[in-house]
């Protein structure tokens, strides 16, 4: 008696073909699976916060590669228009235009926050830096070029201010953090709104400023904040938490209410709790010069700029869990990092939006 089964007439041979066929394509997906990767890039404000992010979530799902490349948000901006990239990261959300240049349609997603600080460098400057609003805006439009200036004096009485040059540090390549920081000069001052340099990720800084685009091994905010630690009588605008790493004093600043601010996790945190409600329907909130009595004066949200219609449904979905994480989890190294932890009600806006997308 022959026990062979003949799998091409057999019945049991065709359910045990589909079956081999069904367990082929479950390898093929799991093959695949291990080699998704999730290519980013962009802010460099926020890249520490991601790349923690990144390193945490990697050790729960090892099958799964994501990068992102800090290179600013002008950059990440522009390839991701280009479509050379799964996801970018921006300290300043698109603008209609280009949001109209994305073909498969694009979520902004706030994904972290942090405040803008002015970080300096002055030898035997004893105890913290006052800098009333109108003084900072003139310091960075150049009218202000000296440390001993009568202005930055009676702000700092007690103060031994050196008879020293100012040296402002800012950025060259295109960059969300100058965007922000810029954006509120020119909410403070119709002087710098209307004749000085403006609101851009670029601009036109005085003669008196040093600016820096970095290199392959230090990029943007990394890089104003090294040039401060290394240059003495200089001043320079970055995102708190990397002057904060290379423990560069921080000016107090003159806020709405005329409050002297320190930046540190209570005051940015207050600031964005006082203006979360203003939230717009397509989440391009803007605070320019937030309202609060504690509020720090300058501080952004950071956006995750993610395609609403992505090409690749293994990624889109890889992509949704993984920023997913970073709204809920991954918040919880904000502050350890120098960042803000999102309000409830700004992360359920940002997962509302992340699950729009398909």
């Amino acid at each position: 008696m022959n026990n062979k089964i003949s799998v091409g007439k057999s019945p049991w041979g065709l359910m045990l073909l589909a079956i081999a066929c069904l367990a082929g394509m479950a390898e093929g997906a799991f093959a695949e699976a291990g080699d998704l990767e999730l290519r980013g890039g962009g802010a460099t404000f926020p890249a520490p916060l991601y790349q923690r992010w990144i390193d945490t979530y990697a050790k729960q799902h090892p099958n799964l590669k994501i990068s992102y490349a800090a290179g600013g948000s002008g950059e990440g901006i522009k390839r991701f228009l280009a479509e050379e990239l799964d996801f970018a990261g921006s300290d300043a959300a698109l603008n209609d235009e280009e949001i109209a240049q994305v073909n498969r349609g694009v979520r902004l997603v706030p994904a972290t926050a942090g405040l803008i600080v002015l970080a300096y460098h002055v030898n035997g400057l004893a105890g913290p830096l006052k800098l009333p609003r109108d003084v900072y805006v003139d310091i960075f439009a150049g009218n202000i070029t000296h440390w001993n200036d009568a202005r930055i004096q009676t702000a700092n009485p007690d103060a031994k201010l050196p008879n020293q040059s100012i040296t402002i540090v800012t950025r060259q390549d295109s960059s969300g953090t100058t965007y922000a920081f810029t954006n509120h000069l020119s909410a403070v001052s119709q002087e710098w709104r209307d004749r000085g340099p403006g609101v851009g990720k670029v601009v036109d800084w005085p003669g008196n400023a040093m600016s820096v685009r970095g290199d392959q091994w230090v990029n943007g905010n990394e890089a104003v904040a090294a040039r401060i630690k290394l240059s003495e009588g200089s001043i320079g605008y970055l995102e708190y938490g990397f002057a904060k790493r290379l423990g560069l004093p921080m000016a107090s600043l003159e806020n709405k209410t005329g409050n002297f601010v320190e930046p540190n996790d209570h005051s940015g945190v207050e600031a964005l709790a006082s203006n979360a409600k203003q939230m717009p329907e397509n989440l391009r909130l803007l605070i320019p010069d937030p309202d609060g009595a504690d509020a720090y004066p300058i501080l952004t949200l950071s956006w995750l700029l993610l395609y609403q219609r992505h090409p690749d449904p293994a990624k889109a979905a890889a992509l949704k869990q993984f920023v997913a994480f970073g709204l809920t989890e991954g918040q919880r190294h904000s502050r350890e990092l120098g960042y803000m932890p999102l309000p409830d009600e700004i992360v359920s806006r940002s997962r509302e939006a992340l699950e729009s997308i398909r």
